[in-house]
């Protein structure tokens, strides 16, 4: 085989090959697409709590104002701001010398006038004899009889002068008229302080109870009152209502909703409501800022996890499934509030859909996938 014959060989199958990588990319650009897999789940109807969080403002059972009944100047503090004391645990000392000088004075009006007494019955008993005799008339004894009574009334009126004068003393030693928490003491040694003081010496809160203050709207109160029952009925069936703290952290007593003021508020159009919780270590402190926790629970719902969900031009969307793997985009209704990361479907899903768990927004309507069904106890493991 010559040069030339070996040239023209290799140029053959270069050639032979050239066609044949042709043909192979022409196959695969020609070919049917690859399907890609997506985890889906088959929709049944499950129980979950709802809850709906509503801020709240604390205030205590009682926060009491403390004020002098006398006018003097503050001698001593006995607490500090924020101390817990008990009921009748003093508080101030009232500076105010002119009430044991009532009481000293209330005192000797009394010895004087427990010696009217004894003169005026020693006189009776001088007279009586006499008038038996009838060597006085009557007149004297009636007359001696008078002065008794009138001294004994002296005696009387000089021991409720003293009775006022230690109740005023009394009044000098401000204490608490019920336990709880020393609040702001904006008064301090040597203040003039009287009962026409604007400001209070402080104040005591009650906390063995507080109230949590809060606010629901109009569209809500409607169907909570809608149900059947009076509405004291409607309050005792409400669920036990949690307590959020200021950082975020669970309360661990449990509370009640005790009263649903009967007036709108025409600005917000919200009615206030009260919760009543324990607070025996006294954690909670009255102005504090938290957040009543309302639980709501869901029997036979179905519930769709919210990265199974898309929005489009304000309307929610899950991706169905059908049996020939092609999906469906279907508008769907949920609740206001949700359990946790799902959502509760009202309308446009029922038991037995098989939805698409993930990339749901990058996905057309019409789409070929293949199915990779997860099971319940995986999809929902953190609702248990």
């Amino acid at each position: 085989m010559n040069k030339q014959s070996l040239l023209s060989i290799l140029a053959v199958s270069v050639f032979i090959a050239s066609c044949g990588n042709k043909n192979d990319k022409s196959a695969q650009a020609g070919g049917a697409p690859q399907v890609k897999e997506y985890k889906t789940i088959t929709l049944e109807t499950q129980s979950a709590t709802l809850n709906t969080d509503y801020p709240a403002s604390i205030q205590g059972q009682q926060n009491i104002e403390i004020r002098p009944r006398v006018e003097g100047y503050i001698e001593k503090i006995y607490v500090d701001e924020g101390a817990v004391v008990k009921a009748g645990q003093p508080l101030f000392k009232i500076n105010a010398p002119e009430y044991e000088q009532q009481v000293r004075t209330a005192t000797a009006s009394i010895k004087s006038a427990q010696a009217a007494v004894s003169s005026a019955k020693l006189a009776v008993n001088k007279v009586k004899p006499l008038v038996e005799k009838e060597i006085i008339s009557k007149y004297e004894l009636e007359s001696a009889e008078y002065n008794y009574e009138s001294a004994m009334a002296t005696l009387a009126q000089a021991n409720a002068s003293l009775v006022n004068a230690k109740t005023n003393l009394g009044y000098t030693t401000v204490t608490s008229p019920v336990s709880g928490v020393v609040g702001s003491i904006p008064f301090r040694l040597g203040s003039l302080v009287s009962s026409n003081n604007a400001e209070p010496m402080t104040t005591v809160s009650s906390i063995g109870n507080v109230y949590a203050y809060f606010a629901m709207n109009e569209k809500v109160l409607l169907n909570f009152t809608q149900s059947s029952g009076t509405l004291a009925q409607k309050i005792k069936q409400l669920p036990a209502v949690s307590l959020l703290l200021s950082d975020g952290s669970a309360y661990g007593e449990k509370g009640h909703i005790e009263t649903v003021n009967g007036l709108i508020n025409t600005e917000t159009g919200s009615v206030n409501i009260r919760a009543r919780f324990p607070n025996p270590k006294g954690i909670i402190r009255s102005g504090s800022s938290t957040t009543v926790r309302i639980p709501t629970e869901v029997k036979d719902g179905i519930l769709v996890p919210q990265s199974a969900t898309f929005e489009l031009q304000d309307k929610m969307f899950a991706v169905t499934v059908g049996k020939d793997g092609v999906t469906k985009n279907v508008n769907i209704t949920v609740m206001e509030n949700n359990a946790g990361n799902y959502y509760v479907v009202s309308s446009g899903l029922k038991a037995g859909d098989q939805i698409v768990l993930e990339g749901v927004a990058s996905l057309k309507d019409g789409s070929q996938i293949k199915a990779h069904n997860q099971s319940a106890e995986t999809v929902y493991a953190d609702l248990k």
